[in-house]
């Protein structure tokens, strides 16, 4: 089907059956194409759309991997950057996929080289699947609500979601996903221009149940955190997904994290740079707890809307 398609070249496709936008799942068979018909599929691979969005080449490998703690302070108490999130509180629609659930943390996941690998070709988009990623979303359900929020349209999350089969999985639910519309752009005083995803936009609509103390996101993109780095955890990319599969236990590791870490009362005073070495004895001692917590705590807290 189109899937296939979509998974392999990374574009994505529209076409039309009778008159109508033909769905993901039609195959070429049905669409009544006349005998020795020539198909020539045309685009840009969804990659080079968010290459040609993103700040120039020469910064890029630079902003991927500074160090944010430098600059956080000026960037996410800005006034004009604070008022970018009440934008998007206002107007960004949400779809709600299932309701939030009392008393549960927040876990929010980037897509792309998280639990993807975007840019390797396979038949289908479960070769290109972290490993053990349904293992890891059934266990962080038990503890967190999950939301999906990716630098890509949602109609190209929306199919990735079911070509790797989250969006239909009984074991877990989706509570919602988010696009690159709910992203803002900020200026920093060394990088220039970058886009982020501030977890603002979040607690500001569902501040009820989701706020700074409750919520983690894990991205391999460190300036997507840079309004709310205390809640970021950079994950290592899964890349080269037929020579890596057998061997990357990020997730795996990850799941543990999640779990020693869910009975907390308060996830914004940890450090997750040192995430692996959290718990790695049975157990975190004091010293272990010093060495995760105050290099926030010194710093002012964000105006987040409410």
């Amino acid at each position: 089907g189109l899937n296939r398609y979509c998974i392999c070249t990374n574009i994505y496709v529209f076409l039309f059956n009778s008159g109508k936008p033909a769905e993901n799942d039609v195959k070429l068979g049905v669409l009544k194409l006349k005998p020795n018909t020539k198909i020539m599929m045309m685009g840009t691979r969804e990659e080079s759309l968010e290459e040609m969005m993103a700040p120039p080449p020469e910064n890029d490998e630079v902003v991927n991997d500074f160090d944010i703690e430098e600059e956080v302070v000026e960037v996410e108490n800005r006034e004009e950057n604070l008022a970018k999130i009440s934008r998007r509180v206002k107007d960004y629609k949400i779809e709600i996929l299932n309701p939030p659930r009392e008393g549960k943390k927040l876990l929010v996941l980037d897509v792309d080289y998280t639990l993807f690998d975007h840019r390797s070709c396979a038949e289908t988009g479960q070769e290109l699947m972290r490993p053990y990623l349904h293992e890891f979303l059934t266990s962080a359900y038990e503890d967190y609500d999950i939301v999906i929020w990716s630098a890509t349209s949602m109609k190209w999350i929306e199919a990735k979601m079911k070509e790797l089969g989250v969006s239909t999985n009984s074991n877990y639910k989706i509570t919602f996903m988010l696009d690159s519309a709910a992203m803002i752009t900020v200026h920093t005083p060394r990088r220039g221009l970058v886009d982020v995803k501030p977890l603002g936009v979040i607690w500001g609509k569902y501040g009820e149940f989701y706020n700074k103390n409750n919520t983690i996101m894990f991205d391999d993109i460190g300036r997507n955190f840079l309004m709310n780095p205390q809640n970021g955890l950079k994950i290592r990319p899964f890349m080269k997904a037929h020579l890596n599969r057998d061997k990357d236990k990020e997730l795996l590791k990850l799941s543990q994290y999640l779990k020693e870490i869910a009975q907390l009362d308060d996830l914004s005073e940890l450090n997750h740079k040192h995430w692996e070495r959290y718990g790695s004895k049975g157990g975190h001692t004091r010293e272990d707890s010093l060495i995760w917590r105050g290099c926030q705590a010194s710093r002012s807290s964000p105006k987040i809307p409410t």
